[in-house]
């Protein structure tokens, strides 16, 4: 009964989205992997842009990982960038580029969890098999008040098993796009509709009064702040730049030569530390000006970050940088808060 109400809920509401009518598991996969942890109106560019870059698993295959950085620049959680090129070079390499068919393969594939698993399987494959993101998990604790915290075992065994038991069987891939659908334009965080809800009679979280209440989830989240300092270097029309490769944020992303710091810190602070000193030494650059500091948010960290453009610089930095000329750093994929300074630059 609930399958077949979310079901013509859907023919009648759904969005007109790019990848929505697609069966093609390569695509399928890119919109899925694009739309984790981003908006879908921010996801759509992306994945035409994509698509338009990599039309197909060799293409992507065959591209580097830079042009796949460059790509998603500005999309955030790189790893799903680093993890689809693995993934494409895999299934190009020893699949002959044919996608797994069913949700079991599939999960074996590098960053295809459960959620992509199951969206591929049955909007490419017609498998009868539940997605559950967090859309899911809103509306299936709200109808059946779900007490157990949605990121325990027994929180997500419940969801699983209801989400087992509610979907149609003769049409998965419109069911699951259909509870997702329902999830992001009705049964809503914040707010949802209720008093128009075709499921409010059946719904226990509605009759318990505990909507707002839920989902329930345990883990606390841990912010912390860091402080990042970057050191702009004009050199003969040129500058100097890094790739990060630690296991760390924006691996594989480019930046200026940059000073992390436990706190915000002045000028003085700056120029005291050990990496300074050890590139700079007695030949001190000019600074001729720092940015305001400007706060740049992400999944459990908050950055504080200044850009200090400085002259005269005779640094002795080692063969981890590069010279970039200034009319070709546009060429490198970079973080966000770095291509906005290179554009009010």
């Amino acid at each position: 009964m609930i399958g077949t109400q979310l079901l013509e809920w859907f023919a009648q509401n759904k969005r007109d989205l790019p990848w929505r009518y697609e069966i093609n598991p390569y695509k399928i996969w890119v919109s899925e992997i694009i739309l984790q942890q981003t908006r879908v109106k921010q996801g759509i560019d992306y994945y035409e842009n994509f698509l338009k870059k990599f039309p197909e698993i060799f293409s992507l295959a065959e591209a580097s990982m830079d042009e796949v950085l460059k790509i998603w620049q500005g999309l955030g959680y790189y790893s799903r960038a680093r993890n689809m090129h693995e993934a494409a070079r895999y299934i190009a390499n020893h699949l002959n580029g044919v996608f797994p068919d069913n949700y079991h393969d599939l999960l074996k594939i590098k960053g295809i969890g459960d959620y992509t698993a199951s969206a591929i399987a049955s909007i490419a494959f017609g498998e009868a098999v539940p997605v559950i993101d967090g859309n899911v998990n809103r509306v299936i604790s709200r109808l059946f008040a779900i007490q157990s915290p949605v990121d325990t075992k027994d929180g997500k065994q419940q969801i699983r098993q209801h989400a087992e038991n509610l979907m149609e069987k003769s049409a998965p891939s419109l069911y699951n796009q259909a509870i997702m659908e329902f999830g992001a334009l009705h049964c809503l965080p914040q707010r949802p509709d209720c008093e128009n809800c075709m499921l409010k009679t059946i719904c226990l979280a509605h009759s318990k009064d505990i909507v707002a209440l839920l989902p329930i989830k345990s883990k606390a989240v841990s912010i912390k702040t860091r402080y990042f300092h970057y050191l702009v270097l004009n050199m003969d029309n040129s500058t100097i730049m890094q790739q990060r490769s630690a296991k760390d944020i924006w691996k594989g992303l480019y930046e200026f030569p940059m000073i992390e710091t436990d706190n915000e810190a002045d000028v003085s602070v700056l120029c005291a530390t050990k990496q300074w000193q050890r590139w700079f030494g007695d030949k001190q650059p000019v600074i001729r000006k720092i940015s305001p500091c400007i706060t740049h948010i992400l999944t459990h960290r908050v950055l504080k970050i200044r850009f200090y453009e400085l002259a005269n610089a005779s640094p002795a930095f080692d063969g981890q940088f590069a010279m970039v000329k200034w009319d070709e750093v546009h060429r490198y994929a970079v973080p966000k808060v770095i291509e906005n300074y290179l554009n009010e630059r």
